[in-house]
């Protein structure tokens, strides 16, 4: 008979995925009426796609297409919130959530910080006791998150009207 951790570890990996899929897409479907609304639809939709495929075959991971396109998209998260990071220590004024930019950031923060978790699951699909640990931490992180700044009023008074009209 196997080990708690074998029978359990699995479907928590798979619906830890199903759940960062399901944010992924939202996080897209949200930035409908932003004024850069295709490139942050495409930045979510890649995770979102790539998630879903590890939640249905967390085996797919160590696929070649698989590997090369969370590695390029990984790469482009870093750059990129490399650069915002760098904006955002010379020009924010106040909490980094009130900027756009710092929404931004921790955006591609957590896409980058699954993808990676994803991607070292390759060797093996369930991970250790840590990753899974990590991948609970990861996937509820988005949506509390949401529930704060929904609930928080005065963090979204300071935001752009294209903010504040979704969801």
């Amino acid at each position: 008979m196997a080990p708690a951790e074998g029978r359990w570890a699995p479907a928590l990996w798979r619906a830890c995925n199903g759940l960062m899929a399901a944010f992924f897409a939202l996080a897209a479907l949200v930035q409908v009426n932003d004024p850069d609304a295709g490139l942050w639809m495409v930045v979510y939709t890649i995770p979102a796609v790539l998630t879903l495929l590890v939640g249905l075959n967390p085996l797919v991971t160590g696929n070649l297409i698989w590997k090369s396109v969370s590695a390029i998209h990984m790469f482009v998260c870093i750059v990129w919130a490399a650069g915002l990071a760098h904006y955002l220590l010379l020009h924010t004024q106040r909490n980094i959530l009130h900027e756009e930019e710092g929404r931004e950031l921790f955006g591609l923060v957590i896409i980058t910080a699954w993808m990676s978790l994803c991607h070292s699951s390759s060797k093996n699909p369930v991970g250790g006791r840590i990753q899974l640990a990590l991948a609970i931490v990861i996937a509820l992180f988005p949506f509390t998150s949401w529930v704060y700044i929904y609930v928080n009023k005065e963090m979204r008074s300071s935001w752009p009207t294209h903010c504040k009209t979704v969801i």
